[in-house]
């Protein structure tokens, strides 16, 4: 009887340690991310899941730190050091501090520092740093003008009534990093093509010294379709204007269109929404909330007049020097990019990439420019429709 006690005594000292040690409770933090915007930069901490954090500033030297609670760091970004290519912000570390915690260090010059945030978004779960320089192109309200704004076809809306203007312009070059978007039968990718229109459209703009112009991306990186309005609502925009190329099975359809957030029982809309909210994280269950944000939105007035002047002006440019250009008008969709903008808001598909004469036109750097300077002159003109500029 001993013996057989001390077998399974030694039997049970034999077995591995983790057949007896509780599930890892950590979340593994994959990937850490900057960009930098013409007023800001932003850190994003992707973990996938709910987790606690703090954060604090300290300083010699200047840095502002996030701890991250019951979280693990991929091996891959042991030890991680991101050199920050501005004048305020030299680095960004990370590294697993304790066993369960993982923390994150933005090394920074104070001084240089306006102000920072900290903060969540969910779907998937990620702890967002923007940080703001002291110094910074802040614009000039629109210059005074005594013409008086005309009014929509639904009348003098709240806008109008008010006198506002526009100052501040975010333009979204749509998909991007891991996101081609459509792609031509020639490889000829919509996140590149609409980067490239969007850095052109920045260019025009920037010429007028009443506006200010950002761009929710300047490069070819990743973004959720939440984040897009989101900076638009953080800066405060006056106008959000996403732009796309377009795609259908059928490659014989061709044209530019430009869409403003409502709801459409066009069949061809409903399937352009469709192809261009794929990549939403959001589910069934809240899409009575989603559908409450488009009836509440009080801007489609002003989304529609501000789409209808940019149709108009993308399609009188081309067609100035280019043949068959189709124009599919305005329409209302319910686009998520759109949902959730506190400004007037458009998207614009500047042509079909699935057409073979439209895929070799916008592989052409002219017919980009000629797409930018028809969308800038239809931002100018709702501009003066406000009685502004």
């Amino acid at each position: 009887m001993v013996a057989r006690r001390f077998f399974w005594l030694l039997f049970i000292l034999c077995l591995p340690f983790t057949s007896f040690s509780s599930p890892d409770a950590r979340v593994e933090i994959y990937n850490i991310r900057y960009w930098t915007h013409p007023n800001f930069t932003r850190i994003v901490i992707d973990t996938g899941k709910l987790r606690e954090y703090v954060y604090k500033e300290l300083s010699n030297p200047d840095r502002i730190y996030v701890d991250v609670y019951q979280a693990k760091l991929n091996p891959i970004l042991h030890g991680k050091n991101i050199l920050v290519n501005n004048e305020y912000i030299s680095q960004i570390r990370i590294a697993q501090k304790t066993t369960s915690t993982v923390r994150t260090v933005a090394d920074l010059d104070f001084e240089k520092i306006k102000h920072y945030r900290v903060y969540h978004l969910f779907d998937p779960f990620r702890i967002v740093i923007d940080i703001y320089p002291q110094i910074g192109r802040t614009g000039s309200p629109s210059t005074k003008s005594s013409t008086p704004p005309k009014p929509t076809e639904e009348g003098y809306t709240m806008i109008r009534q008010l006198g506002l203007g526009i100052r501040r312009v975010v333009i979204d070059p749509g998909h991007g990093g891991s996101d081609p978007g459509c792609v031509g039968k020639k490889g000829l990718k919509e996140k590149d093509v609409v980067l490239q229109v969007s850095l052109l459209l920045k260019k025009l703009l920037s010429t007028r010294k009443d506006l200010e112009v950002i761009l929710t991306r300047e490069t070819d990186i990743s973004m959720s379709l939440d984040d897009r309005p989101v900076i638009a609502n953080q800066k405060q925009a006056d106008l959000f204007i996403s732009i796309h190329a377009n795609a259908l099975p059928n490659t014989r359809f061709s044209g530019v269109e430009t869409f403003y957030l409502n709801f459409s029982r066009d069949p061809k809309v409903n399937e352009i929404a469709a192809r261009e909210n794929a990549t939403s994280t959001k589910n069934i269950g809240e899409m009575t909330e989603i559908i409450k944000k488009i009836v509440r939105n009080s801007k489609i007035v002003e989304s529609k007049e501000l789409a209808k002047r940019i149709q108009k002006q993308l399609v009188k440019q081309l067609s100035q020097k280019y043949s068959g250009i189709n124009s599919l008008g305005v329409k209302g969709g319910p686009l998520w990019v759109l949902i959730g903008g506190e400004m007037p808001s458009v998207l614009v598909e500047i042509s079909y990439l699935s057409n073979p004469r439209d895929e070799a036109r916008l592989s052409s750097p002219q017919y980009l420019q000629e797409v930018a300077r028809g969308i800038y002159d239809g931002i100018l003109e709702y501009i003066h429709s406000l009685g502004k500029g």
